[in-house]
């Protein structure tokens, strides 16, 4: 009988570990024969430790869309599908024992421009995603979570129209996935409270804030790192250049790889492979043609002008291209530039340096910010390293004449400002971030070089920058 009861029991907890596995730890590997499709798509290993439950996240704004800025679901918050496509591009779906969803490198570095109000968008891979709101889509991650409505009953039941699960499965919703989910968002919730007390990143930007207080957990410096996303194409151009915008680092696997920990992907789960294809295809992407007519003579004027204003700093092959300017020189916010700390640089090459591509590169207070090359500038508005100035035109006037606020995360852009309009607060429902150049980090100040041409001179200089 004993015997009997010990079979019985072995093979109740075979089955229960059989089922657990298939539901909570089979790993399906995503595999994307064109590299186009695995930059869009592909998992860069962080669904694992911090993806969201496909279903959950597919009805959630169903649930919950007064949560978001406007109608539209997800798309509310500036992320972008392609027609035909289940996922939006930058956004995971891959099986780790369920479906999970993630974000890659195209969440952040994908550009989509629209002619008119009416146009589908235009994407540009490799661009800095102006209008993608992350910090919105984690706010609605949680606030969501938040709500009382956040039950299993209710979740479940709106899966109905969506999705016939298994007895299994609902069980595994309902006793596992769902109260797991909620428990997860809600310490999220307080991994998060240091965003509260600085001003909000908006469309198109982030912070290296997660670095010091979540991975690294250094005290709280109430510093504010907000900066745009930044373009990543041409990087064979591009190499030996300092990244990120205040120059933290020279080497560009080392800057990918913090991206994806950025993302929520871990030491372990952080997919080393998946991120070196997309590094090597990076290398020759190439950056954006200007989809507007070009005054050909005009851009010949405006050819002189750069040689003569902005060759130093700005052409592939200068003598400050790519390297730091220092803030004296340059006076733009001093914020990013003052954030990242030698402590932080120091934890962040030590607590990764047990894993074979850890880092050994990052320094920090810079003291300065990267004068970048200019390749496809007119794709990469709102100007200067925290996106503080809306279009080229704003950017050469002078600073008391640059826009005090303006809206962000519209995707229709202006040819003859060269920027992404900028004065609409909302379209057909959905509202768009006001940016205030008086809140710390946002400073318009700086980069004055331009600013006393004549009016005609800065026309034809911005005629030949829309040529990069």
């Amino acid at each position: 009988m004993w015997r009997k009861f010990i079979l019985i029991v072995a093979v109740i907890v075979g089955v229960l570990a059989a089922v657990g596995w298939w539901y909570l730890v089979r790993q399906v590997p995503d595999n994307y024969a064109s590299d186009e499709e695995h930059f869009k798509y592909a998992s860069i290993g962080m669904e694992d430790s911090a993806g969201m439950p496909y279903w959950l996240w597919l009805v959630m704004p169903r649930m919950f869309p007064e949560k978001l800025p406007g109608p539209g679901g997800y798309t509310s918050l500036g992320i972008t599908w392609e027609e035909g496509k289940e996922m939006p591009v930058g956004f995971t779906k891959t099986t780790i024992g369920i479906p999970r969803v993630g974000v890659n490198c195209a969440a952040c570095h994908t550009t989509a421009v629209r002619k008119t109000p009416d146009d589908k968008p235009q994407l540009i891979l490799g661009g800095p995603a102006h209008q993608f709101d992350i910090q919105a889509y984690q706010r609605f991650l949680i606030a969501c979570a938040k709500d009382s409505r956040f039950t299993a009953d209710a979740i479940l039941k709106e899966l109905t129209y969506t999705h016939r699960f298994s007895f299994i499965e609902k069980a595994i919703y309902r006793y596992v996935i769902i109260p797991y989910t909620r428990r997860g968002l809600l310490e999220q919730e307080k991994q998060f409270e240091w965003m509260n007390l600085r001003p909000d990143w908006g469309p198109g930007r982030t912070d290296m804030n997660p670095f010091k207080l979540m991975v690294l957990k250094l005290k709280d410096d109430r510093s504010v790192g907000n900066t745009d996303m930044m373009a990543i194409w041409n990087e064979r151009k591009h190499e030996g250049f300092q990244r990120h915008s205040d120059g933290l680092n020279p080497m560009v696997n080392e800057a990918s790889y913090a991206a994806a920990l950025a993302t929520g992907a871990t030491g372990k789960s952080i997919d080393i492979a998946a991120i070196q294809r997309v590094n090597q295809w990076l290398l020759d992407l190439p950056s954006p043609k200007f989809p507007f007519p070009i005054n050909p003579k005009l851009a010949e004027r405006g050819k002189l002008l750069f040689d003569q204003q902005c060759t130093m700093c700005h052409a592939f092959g200068a003598p400050r291209v790519g390297k730091l300017v220092p803030l004296a020189d340059i006076g733009t916010d001093p914020n990013r530039a003052q954030h990242w700390t030698t402590e932080a640089a120091t934890e962040f090459n030590r607590q990764f340096g047990k894993y074979s591509w850890g880092f050994s590169h990052f320094q920090g207070n810079t003291g300065g910010y990267v004068a970048p090359a200019l390749d496809g500038i007119w794709a990469r508005a709102p100007y200067l390293h925290n996106g503080s100035v809306p279009s080229l035109q704003d950017l050469l006037k002078p600073v008391e004449s640059r826009p005090k606020t303006f809206y962000r995360g519209y995707d229709v852009y202006d040819p003859v400002s060269v920027g992404f309009i900028s004065n609409v607060e909302s379209r057909r429902g959905r509202g768009f971030f006001k940016f205030d150049t008086a809140l710390p980090g946002n400073g318009n100040g700086g980069h004055v070089y331009g600013t006393t041409l004549p009016p005609a001179d800065k026309t034809a200089l911005i005629e030949y920058l829309k040529t990069f």
